[in-house]
């Protein structure tokens, strides 16, 4: 596996940690674990957009990483 495809990977489980995270926090009743779950979630948002750059660079420096 190449490093292009396990950042990839990283972010795609990144970002079905956020979907997950966004489903807890609406349907938290308690104040605290709403406010807990929705901070998790940005940070969550924070990296992903990070690791998305980074596959910008990967995929500019090396070609072959584009598209898979």
């Amino acid at each position: 596996m190449t490093v292009g495809s396990q950042v990839k990977q990283t972010l795609a489980g990144l970002k079905g940690v956020r979907a997950t995270l966004k489903i807890c926090a609406a349907q938290s009743e308690e104040e605290d674990s709403k406010t807990v779950f929705t901070d998790a979630t940005g940070i969550t948002e924070s990296v992903s957009k990070d690791l998305e750059e980074r596959v910008k660079v990967l995929e500019f420096q090396e070609p072959q990483y584009k598209g898979h």
